[in-house]
């Protein structure tokens, strides 16, 4: 850091601490114990203020955000602040209980939004594809450093015991706080890294992801002996099979509920930040249900954190707006308190700090032994088991929510907390630099390469942004055609998809009653639900082709329906808002009389804010998805690399054959072409072509054709190929009238092949 960015730094610091100074004056007030709204205003100020500037100060020199709200609680604590100035750090975090109670309910808020964004977090998909050697790896890594921990409990005298009859829960809470790594501190440095992709990564990510899943699991249990003072094998037995119970009801029923609340919510209520209520309210209620068979609320938030994460809607939203909430206020807050509590004059005791020295040693090497032993058991090489031993031995804020449950539970006394937090400190502060080393010691494999190769492209994907479908029909010949493109969609992107048929007009034996009614009051009718069965059954068929290594499993196909009263414009319009960014159109007509889009697929595009693919069915198409044959004009333009892109994932969810044709854009017809233009221009579009095919495991035959109209020469070759549909991308043309350009304009009068639009801004 350059000399004028500290200095900048120490201005800022002395303002700050000039700002805690005046604050605590001007907030001190006569009466300790009667609680004052304005001191606990001043108090959660100061510690998202300061905790936030040394937050940042941590990141510019490589370490933790956390790092630096956890040291900026120290300093206003008794180990610096009260040091100092022992009134006014009194007067501005006085020891009422009254006073104190206020900002301990905001941490206790804290350890519950910091659970439920851990689990947001949790990518259980990862820790089942590593679970092997992910398993072995987080086990031998707990078990090593867990007996150590558990071991030095039962050692401890009796006078560093806040209660000698229960040591076997002090025991216990030692050895969780040694054993744990933070999945949260783990993840983010592999991702600062670049490695995240990277087998090392992953398994370091998967193996910190059981870490923390055992030991909240862990903890409940710990947490329900030490409620009871002492082991009873009933309790045990009880809280034991409870937690058993929620976690196996939470990943089947519940994860069904919680995507049902969430998408009920997100789509049928109308005011600000919905999901964002409900979500929250699940947190709470699952942390009820685990206070209620015993174990502690962090598993309940922990879980729920998980089951929202997996929430196929909203996802990116969701977390977005989690995340800002938790980082603003509860973090800083939560850490800040934490760091509060912590005093580090009990390391001037010689015991205490002997007991640091050998808390943060046994944790060191315990964990990185563990790791490391586990990693070779598993057959890695002697450099991927040291950069495991190095990635696993982080805490941060596992260590800190451990250590602060069993300070509010009477397990730990004000030295023992004080010792795990400076353990979790030191530990977390050494293992970035450690795990840069050892990562870049780290050759790539070949299988990484290709891998990376291969997610590379996927974080480039058109594709690959989208989140919901939205599927408008009118029980056409084309309502079939966009049925069966979308259910691929579903099945193979994992994409929930809600159908809307347009026309309003319920069929069967509704019709006389007025039809069903959704929550907002439209219409409901057969049509809409009996093509949102059809769907479900095209998305099954492809997932029984490709096999769930690659599709959806059935538990992850989401179809509902959508009732169509009132303007649909507006309907559409609030789709979009309710994260459906995918619009699926199968409506006839397509074409108007006097050419171009029929005026209701016009006013419909124009009104939906995403990609709209526009499908027609032109003539009969086969019954059989393989025997489709797709033809995709490509000229090199982003409009139709992405018009690629959809073709060829329809390809291969319906083991159709795909063949792309070079078309060169109109306006190179008319002018004198460049040699290299003729020569080089097909085949750059081909590679990209080839690299988006390997992607998706499939061949594409390549058509390369000069001369003439383009429009005419794409009908010629569809004729002459026997193709059944054309993929063609399209975009927007100015002016007041929705026009896509002549070569689409051909198609929706000439075209005697059934053909969709891709539409993208």
């Amino acid at each position: 850091m350059s000399l004028k960015g500290a200095w900048h730094w120490q201005v800022a610091l002395a303002v700050l601490l000039l700002l805690v100074a005046a604050s605590a004056s001007a907030a001190g007030v006569a009466d300790r114990d009667a609680p004052s709204e304005t001191l606990f205003l001043v108090q959660i100020i100061v510690l998202v203020a300061i905790g936030r500037l040394l937050g940042e100060f941590m990141v510019r020199i490589g370490q933790p955000s956390i790092m630096g709200q956890i040291i900026g609680g120290v300093l206003l604590g008794p180990s610096v602040f009260g040091s100092l100035w022992p009134d006014l750090q009194h007067q501005l975090f006085p020891a009422g209980e009254a006073q104190k109670s206020m900002t301990d309910a905001i941490a206790q808020l804290g350890i519950l939004f910091l659970l439920l964004l851990a689990g947001m977090e949790t990518d259980l998909g990862l820790a089942v594809r590593l679970r092997r050697a992910a398993f072995g790896v987080s086990l031998s890594g707990i078990l090593i450093p867990f007996a150590a921990g558990f071991t030095l409990g039962e050692l401890l005298p009796a006078s560093l015991l806040p209660n000698v009859q229960a040591r076997l829960v002090t025991a216990l809470f030692l050895g969780t706080a040694l054993s744990i790594s933070s999945v949260k501190i783990v993840a983010s440095v592999v991702r600062e890294m670049d490695f995240m992709r990277r087998n090392i990564g992953q398994l370091i990510v998967a193996s910190a992801i059981i870490d923390d899943t055992v030991g909240w699991v862990i903890i409940a249990v710990t947490f329900s002996l030490a409620e009871h003072g002492a082991v009873d094998l009933w309790i045990l037995v009880r809280s034991v099979a409870g937690t058993l119970a929620f976690m196996a009801f939470s990943f089947t029923i519940g994860r069904r509920i919680v995507f049902e609340i969430i998408r009920l919510t997100n789509d049928k209520f109308k005011s600000d930040l919905p999901v964002l209520s409900a979500i929250i309210a699940i947190m709470g209620a699952m942390a009820i249900i685990t206070d209620l068979i015993g174990v502690h609320t962090v598993l309940g938030a922990f879980v729920a954190g998980i089951l929202v994460g997996q929430s196929p809607i909203l996802t990116r939203q969701i977390d977005s707006q989690l995340r800002a909430l938790t980082t603003a206020l509860f973090m800083p807050v939560f850490f800040g308190l934490t760091g509060l509590e912590t005093d580090l004059g009990v390391l001037s005791d010689p015991a205490i700090l002997l007991l640091a020295l050998g808390l943060i040693l046994i944790a060191s090497l315990g964990k990185f032994g563990g790791a490391f032993a586990g990693a070779k058991f598993s057959g890695f090489t002697n450099p991927e088991a040291v950069a495991l031993g190095c990635g696993m031995n982080a805490r941060g804020s596992t260590e800190v929510i451990v250590a602060s449950i069993g300070l509010s539970i009477g397990v730990l006394d004000q030295r023992l907390f004080s010792v795990i937090v400076a353990m979790a400190v030191v530990t977390t502060m050494a293992m970035p630099p450690s795990l840069r080393w050892a990562l870049a010691r780290l050759p790539m494999r070949e299988d990484e390469r290709d891998r990376l190769a291969r997610q590379g492209f996927e974080e480039q994907s058109f594709l690959s942004k989208f989140e919901r479908i939205l599927l408008a029909v009118d029980n056409s010949a084309s309502s079939g055609l966009a049925t069966r493109i979308a259910a691929h969609f579903t099945a193979l992107r994992k994409m929930p998809i809600t159908v809307l048929n347009i026309d309003g007009k319920p069929q069967g034996p509704e019709a006389q009653s007025g039809g069903n009614k959704d929550e907002a009051g439209r219409t409901i009718d057969n049509t809409a639900m009996a093509i949102a069965e059809q769907v479900r059954e095209s998305a099954q068929r492809t997932v029984g082709r490709l096999g769930s290594q690659e599709a959806a499993i059935d538990g992850d196909l989401h179809v509902t329906t959508s009732g169509t009263s009132g303007d649909l414009e507006a309907l559409l319009a609030e789709s979009a808002e309710k994260g459906h960014d995918m619009l699926f159109v199968g409506v006839e007509p397509t074409a108007a009389p006097e050419g171009g889009l029929d005026q209701k697929i016009s006013r419909m595009s124009k009104s939906f804010k995403g990609t709209t693919a526009i499908c027609s069915q032109r003539d009969a198409l086969p019954d059989d998805d393989g025997r489709l044959r797709i033809l995709v004009p490509i000229s090199g333009t982003e409009r139709s690399m992405r018009a690629a892109e959809f073709a060829l994932v329809v390809a291969k969810a319906s083991g159709a054959h795909v063949a792309a044709i070079y078309i060169r854009e109109p306006q190179q017809a008319s002018l004198a072409p460049r040699v290299s233009d003729i020569a080089n221009a097909h085949l750059a579009a081909f590679r990209k072509i080839d690299e988006i095919a390997s992607y998706n495991d499939i061949s594409v035959e390549k058509i390369t054709q000069s001369g003439g109209a383009p429009d005419l020469s794409i009908l010629r070759q569809a004729r002459r190929g026997r193709f059944n549909l054309i993929v063609l991308g399209v975009s927007r043309r100015a002016g007041e009238m929705l026009s896509y350009g002549p070569i689409a304009d051909t198609l929706l009068e000439a075209a005697d092949r059934s053909f969709i639009l891709v539409e993208t801004e």
